[in-house]
């Protein structure tokens, strides 16, 4: 029998059916509480307003270390989340968006790897294009020049990765959803027109999208990439 096969019952045991997965995963919690509780004002960039930010996403790093696994989908896992919390932290600075959109991009492709090629489904690539190319279309109306090919570039390589997870299944499609949500709002409520609490709802949905890519790790549908 295969080894990876061997040690996945191992590894739901003891993140899904015991405790322990309450214990890791109580970081995250209080961390997200954290930053809602604190909810540190937008017009005043800090490293530590940085820091607020990024500790949720990189306790989720911190908790796929409990999974008794070498499997090369949690460390593609691990990768994209420390790209998240790069990502999350040059947000803070609206000089750094461009930054900040790169590590993003990057965490994308990272969970794109890890979800893999199979199955293809190709008509779920053209259901995801059709319904994204009129808002990204539109959106690409209200950049500047110079943000054109790079918000373009982002909406390719994002599309890539919602695609993929979906063709996976399981809680990676969820939280790609979310993901894509909560880059939506982001994105129209800074290039197009402030949204009503467009902060809550982008943060809250961008959390719970990582904490679902994340638990995929956990034996759900993702392929085996090692």
């Amino acid at each position: 029998m295969d080894a990876g096969k061997e040690e996945l019952p191992l590894k739901i045991h003891f993140l899904v059916q015991s405790p322990n997965i309450c214990r890791w995963l109580s970081p995250f919690i209080l961390t997200c509480c954290i930053y809602f509780l604190l909810w540190i004002p937008e017009d005043r960039p800090s490293w530590v307003s940085a820091l607020v930010k990024c500790l949720p996403v990189l306790c989720l790093a911190a908790f796929l270390w409990a999974v008794p696994s070498g499997r090369v989908y949690t460390w593609l896992l691990q990768g994209a989340l420390v790209c998240s919390a790069v990502g999350d932290a040059c947000l803070i600075w609206p000089e750094a968006f461009l930054h900040g959109m790169a590590a993003f991009a990057v965490a994308h492709l990272l969970y794109s790897w890890a979800f893999g090629l199979s199955p293809l489904q190709p008509g779920l690539l053209l259901l995801i294009i059709l319904a994204s190319v009129p808002y990204l279309s539109l959106l690409l109306l209200y950049l500047e020049p110079g943000m054109v090919l790079p918000m373009a570039a982002y909406g390719l390589v994002l599309t890539i990765m919602l695609w993929r997870s979906l063709a996976q299944g399981g809680s990676a499609g969820g939280g790609a959803v979310l993901f894509a949500f909560s880059d939506s709002v982001l994105a129209w409520d800074t290039f197009v027109q402030p949204l009503p609490h467009a902060r809550l709802l982008t943060m809250s949905t961008y959390y719970a999208a990582q904490l679902l890519i994340t638990l995929s790790a956990l034996g759900g549908p993702g392929p085996k990439t090692d």
